[in-house]
């Protein structure tokens, strides 16, 4: 199995590549199966049809809004009716979860659960505040951060049980201006996250956008990879966070042979109706 799990095209707003470009490129590179994963963030954008209206960017005037859901999935039927002989699309997600916006989720899942494959678990911000903008870091310790970052990780997870896997786990390490926040000091902190995913049979990802952010490890690191096997954790997806197709596929092999050769995993997973299916590496 080849396979690339958390893309995204026009229907992400940080994104303009077409769902076409994606797909006919991963059919070039020999993909047999990929997953669109496009952007919700309740809290920092609203949906298209929220009578507030929708927030544009002042640099480009472009929406800055959630994904356009009946287009989206309406889309993705038609991209399986055209390539579907040649590679196996699935329909998911990214859910920009926080503690304040669980029920905002909720009833997004309730609405659309009959059309998902797969629902990222990420979080892009504390309390609306961000991290690519430091919103969320400026005024507290490196260790204040941190750890408010796992605490709100694990406080939203026993909310939220309607995802598959979470996504980029130590996400904030791509943003973190003091450098990588020492393992041992959020391992207690990260054990439980991963306790409670395994307990709620859900998964982790291998973000491989780290090698073109310049991360000295893997997103998670090597160390959360392997204390989520260790602690009996078995389900793992691969994913290039690619909003371009420059990035499609980037690095999924290495991710495979580093999941394989040096954590000891002898599985990927890909999703069907939010079903895991495992797969030989």
């Amino acid at each position: 199995m080849y396979a690339d799990y958390h893309l995204h095209s026009e229907f992400s707003d940080d994104s303009r590549e077409s769902m076409d470009n994606q797909i006919q490129q991963a059919i070039s590179l020999g993909l047999n199966e990929i997953c669109f994963t496009d952007h919700v963030d309740y809290g920092i954008k609203h949906d298209w049809d929220d009578p507030r209206g929708i927030d544009w960017r002042q640099d480009s005037m472009e929406p800055l809004a959630n994904v356009n859901y009946p287009e989206y999935f309406a889309k993705l039927l038609r991209m399986r009716v055209t390539y579907g002989k040649a590679i196996t699309i699935r329909s998911g997600l990214e859910f920009g979860i926080q503690s304040i916006t669980v029920d905002n989720y909720k009833k997004l899942y309730d609405r659309y659960q009959d059309q998902l494959d797969f629902v990222l678990f990420s979080m892009h911000q504390v309390n609306n505040l961000e991290f690519w903008t430091q919103d969320f870091q400026i005024g507290k310790t490196q260790q204040e951060y941190n750890e408010e970052y796992y605490r709100e990780i694990l406080k939203t997870m026993k909310l939220f049980k309607n995802y598959s896997v979470l996504a980029h786990l130590d996400l904030l390490a791509r943003y973190d201006k003091k450098g990588i926040y020492p393992f041992e000091k959020v391992e207690d902190l990260i054990a439980e996250i991963l306790k409670q995913a395994i307990n709620d049979g859900k998964g982790i990802e291998v973000n491989t956008s780290s090698w073109h952010y310049g991360l000295t490890d893997t997103q998670p690191s090597r160390k959360i990879l392997k204390l989520y096997k260790d602690l009996g954790g078995k389900i793992v997806t691969v994913g290039s966070d690619a909003h371009s197709t420059k990035y499609l596929a980037d690095h999924i092999k290495d991710a495979y042979a580093i999941l394989k050769n040096e954590i000891g995993f002898e599985e990927i997973t890909t999703f069907d109706h939010m079903q895991p299916v495992f797969h030989k590496l």
